[in-house]
């Protein structure tokens, strides 16, 4: 039984790491907010699709019998956030036929601090069940329970989230002829035609506001007529540039010390980067292990002092990533997405050793300045229409492969792609110059579309299944 708050209530919690539960069977996000009660970006929603925040401050996992569970940092939440919103829907049916649906914080000793039973839930297939927010220079629970009948559309421009796709995102609609839709959304009530959420999604947040006025104006002047199905519109159809390859995961951290196996479980299948940062000298290697615990292909074969670069491996079906390690010294790895690569753009990217970045514009030139006295070699892979997450598409030529310190300028084709850069031992740097616009129509240097920028899209989906 919870130690229950009724709806409104609130309550001083810990400033520690809390973990909160919510049941029974829901979809969960949480939605970091400012003052103005606004998401600053799509980076403030966590959710199934981008499960960690990019502070940590706030980290999503499923658990068991329809629990979701958020581990909350409030320590480490970012100054510029004043609440954290514990939000829950339903791709089905109403809130009001969840059972058991409610809210628990526990404590770093895992009992019960607090927590609310939601009993009066309706027609609503989104609500905020909660909040942390700031107070007297700690943070309180609040049991708030604010559902939305229109979804986490409503929700989500209540807070400040863009529901518009990226125009390059959206094929020219054309209206199905059999049925015209309206010709505004205001218009839609008084033709008898209810929009769907699809059509929902490709409004503006000015319009959603008008739509829902004009329902209401609609439902008071004649509350007994019964709403129409509004025409269906085609789709939206992805940029066939927009990067969709690898599986995006809460990254993974393993820390230790000279020779050592290391295991990685419960990843998802598919390319990641690993990430080795060493604290020594003499020589070091890493190569993947396969099930029978043979050596691939070597992914670091170096003797320089204090190493440190990023490369990618491919995690197997099994989601179990086993990495042979031989160094000197104290060392990190850290398994990464693909989408956690650095961005190639007009600014200096600065780094040292092996590295994987990512180019999204149109054709460009690439100038790479490298400053140590071994191998630099990097190939590219090109990502366009390659939309097999566990895979990545075969290397392209070598855009580069020299030997020694030297400053080079290189064509770039257009994105996405990714330029891997297996073999540098040594400091370098790269930046773009004459940067072309997309064909698709993006701008070089506009929004990256990459998995977490995407994720109010791929979270607000939901609602349309």
């Amino acid at each position: 039984m919870l130690r229950g708050l009724i709806k409104g209530d609130n309550a001083f919690v810990p400033t520690a790491v809390l973990r909160v539960a919510v049941r029974n069977g829901v979809d969960v996000a949480a939605l970091l907010v400012t003052e103005q009660g606004r998401v600053r970006g799509d980076a403030d929603i966590v959710f199934d699709g981008a499960p960690a925040h990019p502070s940590g401050a706030v980290l999503l996992s499923a658990g068991e019998d329809g629990t979701v569970w958020l581990e909350t940092g409030l320590a480490s939440v970012e100054e510029e956030i004043t609440r954290v919103l514990v939000v829950a829907s339903t791709q089905e049916g109403a809130l009001r036929d969840v059972r058991g649906l409610s809210v628990e914080v526990l404590g770093p000793d895992g009992a019960t601090v607090v927590g609310y039973e939601v009993t009066d839930a309706g027609a609503e297939t989104a609500m905020v069940l909660a909040e942390l927010y700031r107070r007297s220079g700690g943070w309180k629970f609040r049991a708030v329970g604010q559902g939305y009948v229109d979804g986490l559309t409503g929700l989500a421009v209540d807070h400040g989230v863009d529901v518009d796709e990226d125009p390059q995102e959206v094929l020219e609609r054309t209206p199905t002829p059999a049925t015209p839709p309206a010709t505004t959304p205001a218009e839609a009530p008084a033709q008898g035609l209810r929009l769907t959420r699809d059509q929902i999604l490709d409004m503006t947040p000015e319009q959603i506001r008008a739509l829902a006025l004009a329902q209401k104006q609609a439902r008071a002047e004649a509350p007994d007529r019964a709403p129409l199905t509004a025409p269906s519109l085609p789709v939206p159809q992805p940029d066939p540039s927009a990067w969709t390859c690898g599986p995006v995961f809460k990254p993974r951290t393993v820390t230790g010390r000279d020779n050592d196996v290391i295991t990685v479980k419960d990843l998802p299948q598919g390319p990641v980067m690993v990430e080795l940062t060493l604290e020594g000298d003499g020589y070091t290697g890493l190569w993947p292990l396969d099930e029978s615990n043979a050596k691939g292909r070597s992914l670091v074969s170096t003797t320089e002092k204090d190493f440190r670069g990023r490369v990618i491996a491919s995690v197997p079906e099994r989601g179990r990533l086993r990495l042979r390690l031989e160094a000197s010294g104290s060392w990190q790895v850290r398994i990464l997405p693909l989408a956690e690569a650095r961005r190639l753009s007009k600014d200096r990217v600065e780094s040292w050793g092996p590295d994987v970045l990512l180019h999204t514009g149109g054709t460009a030139d690439v100038t790479f300045h490298y400053k140590g006295d071994s191998n630099f070699i990097g190939h590219l892979y090109r990502l366009a229409g390659h939309t097999d997450p566990t895979t990545l598409p075969e290397p392209g030529r070598s855009v580069v492969s020299e030997i020694g310190a030297r400053r080079e300028t290189l064509p770039l084709p257009e994105g996405p792609l990714l330029v891997y850069l297996s073999a540098a031992d040594g400091p370098w740097d790269a930046r773009l110059k004459d940067v072309q616009p997309h064909s698709s129509g993006q701008a070089a240097d506009g929004p990256v579309k990459l998995p977490e920028p995407r994720g109010a899209l791929g979270w607000l989906r939901r609602a349309r299944r």
